[in-house]
């Protein structure tokens, strides 16, 4: 399999995972959404649904969607990626590129899906939430911890999947992605993949969110899923319009998956 069929591939899955999730998100944040104040477990299960998608839509590189899966399968010592793939320099950056530009095209549809809403709802951070994760308790150390840690799970249990097939595919990531939220989501959203995160933070940057008309900030709500975690202080109406990506916090979804995934991929090499 060439650089671009495994690029593709992943870009593909990557953006339907994207598309999914980040859509979850935004029908719970957003003004006037039909899915409003949703909750937790609807966003949780929209991102289930969306691993189990994008997965199928990637079948042909074994549907990674996510670095810190790629880097596991490096640290587990495969030979192959997915059938046909074997792991090379090449092909890790292929995988890699892929997800990391899904990610951002997947996060731009999903404001076009949503557009109207995105007009409609004053509140940045909401917005951002829609995009990236926000830590509920900002603690750098505390939240990159949990970040190692949830990744650690998913990597490691998909590696084991591998290892343990029992028929149900895509269905069995999609239920471990579900089972992480519910139980590791709460402090830092559960980014556990660094292209979900960075990609459409990427694209939060860039899109032109902002709410044009001059309407006082709503009071904001606890924390509701993936990629919301808590929201800083608003004390002000510029504040609360103010466009700010959070590139600050953006290091920690990034590193702390990719080491998580790592050290998945070593205790593989013992345990499994």
């Amino acid at each position: 399999m060439d650089f671009g069929t495994i690029f593709a591939s992943e870009a593909l899955g990557t953006g339907i995972l994207i598309l999914l999730g980040a859509g979850v998100v935004a029908n719970v944040l957003l003004a006037k959404s039909k899915g409003f104040e949703g909750g937790w477990l609807l966003i949780s299960f929209g991102w289930g649904l969306g691993v189990f998608a994008g997965v199928y839509a990637a079948y042909k590189t074994g549907g990674h969607l996510n670095p810190a899966v790629t880097i596991g399968n490096l640290f587990a010592g495969f030979d192959e990626y997915a059938p046909g793939v074997p792991v090379n320099a090449a092909n890790t950056l292929a995988y890699l590129s892929g997800q990391l530009v899904g990610a951002f095209l997947g996060a731009c549809v999903a404001y076009l899906a949503y557009k109207r809403h995105f007009d409609a709802e004053p509140d940045e951070e909401k917005k951002l939430g829609v995009f990236s994760t926000v830590p509920a308790i900002r603690s750098y150390p505390w939240n990159f911890l949990t970040e190692v840690i949830a990744t650690f799970v998913l990597v490691f249990v998909i590696v084991a999947f591998g290892k343990t097939p029992s028929g149900l595919g895509p269905l069995a990531a999609a239920l471990l992605v579900v089972g992480i939220g519910a139980s590791l989501g709460g402090p830092t959203g559960y980014a556990i993949n660094p292209a979900r995160d960075l990609g459409p933070r990427i694209a939060y940057a860039l899109l032109p969110t902002q709410h044009s008309a001059e309407v006082p900030p709503k009071a904001v709500s606890a924390d509701l899923g993936v990629g919301v975690g808590g929201h800083r202080d608003l004390p002000d109406r510029e504040t609360a319009h103010r466009k700010d990506p959070d590139w600050s916090y953006a290091w920690v979804p990034v590193l702390g998956p990719l080491l998580g995934g790592a050290l998945a991929g070593l205790a593989a090499q013992v345990f499994l």
